[in-house]
């Protein structure tokens, strides 16, 4: 996944290359392969995590290993998943440092490749970078410090920070939510607790930055963001991964909270290489008036299975999922929306674009859920997927469930081809068949790209072109 504006330029700069570089492995902690109690205590030992966080690893932990991979409606790919060849915790054993001339000179070499700094320079009111395991460093603009807002990882956040971290940790997604935010609660490390006091409104984006490096390994990232009653916060995450001869797990929890009034806008650029498996679990819950939108970019994976959700628990409060999916040779974006409606005149918006090249399959699935006791809600709902090629599949599977007569609400789908007359065209118009293409594909994404940032909107236009590249025929 990448991120940023040069993360991106420079990413697509190697094409083939797609964040594909990685440095020799150098853990002074490693919890070894497998997952049982020993590794629970042994992440608990290394983190020096109090009682109460041993005690919830060991509970999802039973809660992972009762549940059943969710095979019976997803992917039988999963059951790929040796769980037993899987590393649960790599770490150097260094503390996240607030100056980037400390950083350790390989793990600075990855974030300056990947452009990090040079962005944190340029718009970024704090950024993290996370390493395998741990943030390697971290850091908040003094203005926003002295405005008393918190951005540092998971574990300084749970330390540091309890009052607020304890009382909202796992209340939005609990641990018996899916097999894989179980997963993610017994072994999470790493990831953003941000907290932005009352009326405070965060004036540039703040960024996190997700970087494996070590083969058979899996990430396991716990993302908490609190805007209290009305703050504004924009957050902005990137990931990436060498290529490996053997599959890598990504699997993800981000929880946010936005209190009366308040804003949070998460925004994801995701390029992972094409032998991780990214399965997230994305949930905001929202209070009277507060807005939640969730924008989100899938390129690369093998498998990547998310639904960002919003709960509206707050009279007139809103939520968005804007997102686009290409999946292209040998990859299958699973990606969707939930929006929940728990409050009166409460209103949720879905726009979803997938594009699927060679063999590529795409998957939209939607949950939306008004009670009949409600009053004034809305909900829209779109979905166009568009086909590259006559192998490249696509899936739509909405479930929407309106009860009651006093609501609003809306779907639309629909599937494409790029036809033969259009390259043709355009052709005619001196571009060749592979920049007709691009253009093609550029052109049904293009609403939704506009919604980035007008920095990431530029690169993510070429990177989708890069994408493109060799598609034709």
């Amino acid at each position: 996944m990448s991120t940023e504006v040069q993360t991106v330029s420079q990413i697509a700069a190697e094409k083939d290359d797609v964040g594909n570089f990685k440095f020799p492995e150098k853990h002074k902690y490693d919890a070894g392969y497998g997952l049982t109690e020993k590794t629970i205590d042994y992440i608990c030992d290394v983190k020096d995590d109090p009682d109460w966080v041993r005690e919830f690893r060991k509970r999802a932990l039973k809660v992972f290993e009762s549940k059943p991979m969710p095979t019976h409606w997803a992917s039988e790919d999963l059951d790929n998943i040796v769980f037993e060849n899987i590393r649960y915790y790599l770490s150097s054993g260094d503390r996240p440092t607030r100056s980037w001339d400390e950083v350790p000179d390989e793990i600075k070499e990855t974030f300056e490749r990947l452009g990090i700094p040079e962005q944190e320079r340029k718009f970024l009111a704090g950024v993290e970078a996370q390493y395998d395991s741990e943030a390697a460093y971290s850091n908040v603009k003094e203005v926003l410090e002295e405005q008393g807002v918190i951005f540092v990882n998971s574990t300084e956040g749970l330390k540091k920070h309890p009052e607020i971290f304890k009382k909202w940790f796992g209340k939005v997604i609990p641990t018996t939510d899916n097999k894989f935010s179980a997963l993610n609660s017994a072994v999470f490390s790493g990831g953003s607790f941000i907290y932005v006091p009352p009326g405070v409104k965060v004036s540039h984006p703040l960024q996190a930055y997700f970087r494996i490096n070590s083969e058979n390994f899996g990430q396991f990232e716990r993302t908490l963001i609190i805007a209290d009653e009305g703050s504004e916060v924009v957050y902005m995450e990137g990931c990436t991964a060498p290529k490996f001869e053997t599959s890598t797990l990504h699997s993800a929890v981000v929880e946010l909270v936005a209190m009366p009034g308040a804003k949070i806008q998460y925004i994801t650029v995701q390029n992972w290489s094409n032998n991780v498996f990214n399965l997230v679990t994305k949930r905001g819950l929202a209070h009277e008036n507060a807005e939640i939108r969730w924008i989100d970019c899938n390129i690369g994976s093998r498998l990547t299975m998310k639904y960002p959700g919003v709960v509206m628990k707050g009279r007139k409060a809103r939520g968005e999922v804007i997102s686009i999916a290409l999946a292209n040779d040998g990859q299958h974006q699973d990606t969707g929306a939930k929006m929940i409606h728990e409050a009166d005149e409460t209103s949720s918006n879905v726009v979803s674009k997938s594009i699927s090249v060679g063999t590529g399959r795409s998957t939209y699935r939607g949950q939306v859920s008004i009670p009949k006791h409600l009053k004034g809600c809305k909900n829209n709902t779109e979905c166009d997927a568009l086909l590259i090629n006559t192998n490249s599949k696509t899936d739509t599977y909405p479930a929407i469930t309106v009860n009651g007569n006093q609501h609003a609400t809306q779907h639309e789908a629909s599937v494409s081809q790029v036809s033969e007359d259009m390259l043709f065209y355009m052709q005619q118009r001196g571009l060749s068949e592979g920049e007709a293409m691009s253009l093609a594909v550029n052109g049904f994404v293009n609403d939704l790209v506009r919604e980035f940032p007008m920095e990431y909107s530029v690169e993510l236009k070429r990177l989708i072109e890069l994408e493109m590249e060799g598609s034709v025929g």
